[in-house]
């Protein structure tokens, strides 16, 4: 599935309440998805030893999935497309290093 499909299939997932400008809830709700990606990934470490068992894996998956639809919905909102994002992140950290600058601070490096 390419990001255009994917996009558009994500759109016709959607159903949220109007909480001012519709960017509003999905951005909340990727926040809240981060939170949970991050969640996962500290028991991998506190409950399974560092070792990505296959359940842990799986649960990773799906909450990877969940903030992916944020995402998508964001940029939809938005007026992006999600294969814009997706290409003009590569094209920058290319950019980045070719210019031995892919670590470090700052947006404009």
């Amino acid at each position: 599935m390419d990001f255009k499909e994917y996009q558009e299939k994500a759109k016709a997932t959607a159903g949220y309440p109007e909480i001012g400008h519709p960017v509003v809830y999905p951005a909340l709700g990727l926040a809240g998805e981060a939170g949970e990606v991050v969640e996962k990934v500290k028991k991998l470490f506190r409950d399974d030893n560092a070792e990505l068992t296959l359940e842990r894996k799986e649960a990773l998956t799906k909450e990877l999935g969940d903030a992916l639809w944020y995402l998508s919905q964001i940029a939809t909102e938005l007026g992006i497309a999600f294969e814009d994002v997706a290409a003009g992140n590569i094209e920058k950290l290319a950019s980045r290093a070719d210019r031995s600058v892919i670590s470090g601070d700052g947006d404009d490096r």
